[in-house]
């Protein structure tokens, strides 16, 4: 199960709509985390987007609920304008509210990306897993100040939606719950053991504001998709065989 929302919109269309949410996170006193609010911004819409995207839909509308203060309105807007760049989204539409009448203590916002897809379009292609299947985790797992920190780590917005472009393979974002939770929404009838996976990743940790995603794919792409992520490419073996 995917954290979207699909909704009928006409015979050949459906909407989809992801949405992201953070709090104690910004420029407040009282934040945990201390981070510029384009950051904060960036981030937020990444998750967002990359779900709407990994569910098949292009994207054509951004909302953003700021709890952080007027004055945080437009560094937020413009880590949004950032990744709507890096995915060359040029018609999509950002609109949104401020809270302004009270003043919270910590810094909170939440963002919803709404794309459409071809009905046709299958949120997955995978049944079972199978050995003639491979996996990979494309980026690191990462949160809080490990995200600026570890900034090397994060797999680009634009090589993300260029492995979606791929035909023959499905992703998934990761987010708080780690890689394993995800992976094993991926197979209806397939789930996975920790002790069954071989990786150099941390399988549990979370991956904050999705700095990782999960790519599934048929043998004989691992080439281009390794070529394609370089040293973001991390192979997951099943069963203790290493994938490459």
């Amino acid at each position: 199960m995917r954290d979207v929302l699909i909704l009928p919109f006409n015979q050949d269309e459906e909407i989809v709509l992801a949405c992201d949410n953070s709090g104690a996170i910004g420029m407040k006193e009282e934040d945990a985390v201390k981070a510029p609010y384009e950051v904060v911004g960036y981030y937020s819409f990444r998750v967002a987007v990359m779900e709407c995207i990994s569910a098949g839909a292009q994207p054509f509308a951004v909302t953003l609920q700021n709890f952080a203060g007027e004055k945080a309105w437009k560094e937020l807007v413009s880590g949004i304008e950032k990744g709507k760049k890096e995915l060359r989204l040029e018609d999509l539409k950002i609109t949104g509210s401020t809270e302004s009448n009270f003043t919270l203590f910590q810094s909170a916002i939440g963002v919803t990306v709404i794309g459409k897809k071809k009905k046709i379009r299958s949120l997955s292609r995978f049944e079972t897993y199978s050995s003639d299947l491979e996996i990979a985790v494309i980026g690191s797992p990462l949160v809080g100040e490990e995200v600026f920190k570890q900034a090397d780590e994060v797999a680009p917005l634009h090589l993300f939606h260029q492995i979606c472009k791929l035909e023959a393979g499905i992703t998934i974002p990761v987010g708080s719950k780690g890689v394993l939770f995800e992976l094993n929404q991926l197979f209806f009838h397939s789930s996975f053991k920790e002790t069954e996976l071989k990786t150099n990743l941390d399988l549990r940790k979370s991956s904050g504001p999705s700095t990782c995603f999960i790519v599934v794919y048929p043998q004989g792409e691992q080439e281009i998709i390794r070529g394609m992520s370089g040293h973001f490419f991390h192979p997951i073996g099943v069963k203790g065989e290493a994938n490459g």
